[in-house]
């Protein structure tokens, strides 16, 4: 029965787009006011989900693909919903559309042969609370970096210079909470359970190398941001990006190059 949850909070994620999308289609400034409380029911789904299959394997359940894409579309459906509640600027209904479809895709592909979904204990050497801090910090950091990515969508396709700005104070504000966070979770508690796991800080594994050129990436834009002529286009197009290299971390290292991370 628990397990249905994920299917109930797909369905649900799916229902909140068709509903932005009908209040895009009227092209009402004020969005929906509806949406954002379903992809927060359906975040609370996937939280108990997760939560059910921690008890299960009597450990945090984010150590396999289907539990990790669970956790990130959960997060995401999270920080849409606080978005919506604290920023009124005409943008959003724009992001929370396009938030809302990445963590359905999210979904849909932990619903593949792709992710199995069966319960399992973690092999030992996942079995670290470092491990735990490691996931979800990178996690949560991505979700904002979710966010600037449809930003930055929208900062390139519209002309008006109002909208533009809007949409380029949230990529630089997204950005500015998930890196942070990213930096501590994809690489310091990364490097701290590597160490514990394997006796060693870097390896230089494709997923470790590929998160340090995420990062890179979002350094980048920041850096970007201190430097007048550099800002608004040159450094939206640097967050679009760091998202494209998040998105190869998580999914191409996974599937097109093997190395320690090659589990999960």
């Amino acid at each position: 029965m628990i397990q249905s949850l994920a299917t109930v909070a797909l369905i649900l994620i799916a229902a909140a787009g068709i509903l932005q999308v009908v209040f895009l289609l009227r092209k009402s400034e004020r969005g929906d006011p509806v949406s954002h409380f379903v992809l927060l029911a359906a975040a609370v789904l996937l939280f108990v989900t997760l939560v059910d299959r921690s008890i299960r394997i009597s450990f945090p359940a984010v150590t396999n693909t289907y539990e990790s894409l669970l956790f990130f579309s959960a997060v995401i459906s999270l920080v849409l919903f606080v978005l919506r509640l604290v920023m009124k600027a005409a943008v959003m209904p724009f992001i929370l559309f396009g938030g809302t479809i990445i963590a359905l895709a999210l979904l849909m592909i932990s619903s593949s042969p792709v992710a199995p979904s069966q319960i399992q204990p973690p092999i030992p050497a996942l079995q670290s609370l470092w491990l735990v801090l490691h996931v979800t910090l990178a996690f949560i950091g991505e979700a904002f970096f979710t966010v600037s990515f449809v930003a930055a969508i929208y900062y390139l396709a519209v002309k008006d210079e109002t909208r533009k700005a809007a949409a380029d104070r949230l990529v630089y504000t997204s950005i500015g909470i998930g890196y942070p966070i990213f930096t501590a979770g994809a690489l310091i508690f990364g490097a701290i359970w590597a160490e514990a796991a394997w006796g060693s800080w870097w390896s230089w594994d494709p997923k470790e190398t590929w998160a340090l050129i995420t990062w890179l990436a979002y350094t980048a834009y920041l850096h970007t941001r201190l430097v007048r002529r550099l800002r608004g286009r040159v450094s939206v197009i640097l967050a679009g990006v760091g998202f494209v290299f998040t998105v190869f971390t998580y999914f191409g290292v996974n599937f097109l190059l093997s190395g320690l991370h090659s589990y999960g």
